[in-house]
């Protein structure tokens, strides 16, 4: 598909401003608060494993949410969970493929996030005193968190964890190519004037245009 140019710089600005304009990012769009907490950034983390796997993503939002709606909200919750009851919640949410495998994965991350950070990533941050290389080298060595999946969690808790950014996941890059916004979570950053939220803000926006395939609707309104 052909791409779609937006020029000159300011009209580039100009469409990033009215991506940006909910004041949320991806997960918050749908229903996930980003704040920093324990719960709310381990519901980021595990929104993001099941984000990363193929298929639908509103199949994922849904597993995520049965999660969370089932009381497992945090670490510690679902680490006393049974695997069973992770298989149930996990099916009747709508997820496919090896759910057995998805429920111990999950449980393991959770037992693991309980076991080395007390079930609180903010102490993943503080052991990596703040270091983006080290904090990604650290949520990576977590129970199936790849590049991925540590992309889609950075994406969301940039604006919360500052040093992390500029970081664009694979889907908000896709995007901005496509509306000739740029090429680079750099380029997206100096778009966003270089504010870590308003970047999660647009990269959250683009990453849902990918998602949801709104791409004429978006070059038709700018």
């Amino acid at each position: 598909m052909a791409t779609t140019l937006i020029n000159p710089m300011e009209e580039r600005k100009r469409l990033a401003r009215r991506l940006a304009g909910s004041g949320r990012g991806f997960a918050e769009q749908y229903g996930f608060r980003v704040t920093n907490n324990p719960a709310s950034l381990f519901q980021v983390l595990y929104l993001s494993v099941l984000l990363a796997r193929r298929g639908d993503f509103r199949r994922a939002l849904d597993g995520a949410r049965a999660l969370r709606d089932e009381g497992w909200d945090s670490a510690a919750r679902l680490a006393r969970s049974l695997h069973a009851d992770r298989v149930r919640v996990l099916r009747a949410s709508g997820q496919r493929g090896d759910v057995d495998s998805l429920a111990d994965g999950l449980g393991d991350l959770a037992r693991t996030v309980v076991e080395r950070y007390r079930g609180d990533l903010r102490r993943l941050r503080a052991m990596a005193k703040h270091d983006p290389v080290r904090e990604r080298a650290l949520l990576g060595e977590l129970p199936g968190v790849d590049d991925q999946v540590v992309d889609l969690f950075l994406r969301e808790t940039q604006a919360l964890w500052r040093e992390v950014a500029p970081v664009a996941d694979r889907r908000a890059l896709t995007a901005a190519r496509r509306l000739g916004l740029g090429r680079s979570a750099a380029d997206l950053a100096g778009l966003a004037s270089g504010e870590s939220e308003r970047l999660a803000w647009l990269v959250g926006a683009l990453a849902r245009v990918d998602l949801e395939h709104r791409y004429a609707e978006v070059a038709g309104r700018s």
